[in-house]
């Protein structure tokens, strides 16, 4: 599927109807996750035919496109039902198939590496310090080839040196360097909107022995 096509089928989602601030949800635009998702395809290999898990996956915009792009097999993991719920519709639009979980990442009952590809735009960690390590951390060990995360490019030596030194990643390296654009969504925010420069990250997990779920 080509860039253009892959973005505009993206653009036509649902998005969140009530985000909650908690959960730093703010949805993943059609522009960036078109091209985190064609990228790791088409330079990487990492989606088609893959397993493919999309961690706090919201409207399901990361883990639809991985669908669009001939993953194997898809699964969408959030803690937030209404989100779920969206993702869902979303889905059903697509006459496409994904897998959902309810479920705080944390809190995910695998073991070991039982997806190929994890792909991400977990919380930048703004409300609750250390949000974004966890799904890093996780993510790093249920995944055997990659690892595709959306992270602050303020905190890039910081992700570099825990991914490397804590997490399990045999390497880390940026991709490419994107803008961000934040909607205005809660009350807080005083522009219209914003953007945000933000790294696409691509770990690599060291290989273990294969595990289940």
């Amino acid at each position: 599927m080509k860039l253009k096509r892959l973005e505009a089928l993206l653009g036509n989602f649902q998005q969140f109807n009530n985000p909650k601030i908690e959960l730093e949800q703010y949805p993943t635009g059609a522009h960036i996750a078109s091209r985190m998702l064609y990228t790791a395809e088409n330079s990487f290999e990492d989606i088609s035919n893959k397993i493919v898990a999309d961690f706090g996956c919201g409207c399901g915009t990361l883990g639809l496109a991985a669908t669009l792009l001939d993953a194997d097999h898809v699964i969408g993991v959030d803690v937030d039902d209404e989100s779920l719920e969206i993702a869902s519709m979303n889905a059903e639009e697509l006459e496409v198939e994904m897998e959902l979980i309810q479920c705080e990442i944390k809190n995910l009952a695998w073991r070991g590496q039982i997806v190929d590809t994890v792909v991400m735009n977990p919380p930048f960690g703004t409300r609750k310090k250390g949000a974004d390590m966890e799904f890093l951390s996780v993510a790093l060990k249920v995944a055997s080839q990659a690892v595709y995360s959306l992270h602050k490019t303020t905190t890039r030596e910081h992700i570099k040196r825990a991914a490397l030194r804590d997490y399990n990643a045999s390497s880390a390296e940026v991709i490419c360097e994107l803008r961000y654009d934040l909607p205005k969504l809660y009350k807080f925010h005083k522009k219209k909107d914003m953007d945000i420069a933000v790294d696409l990250w691509r770990f690599v997990p060291k290989i273990k022995r294969e595990s289940s779920i």
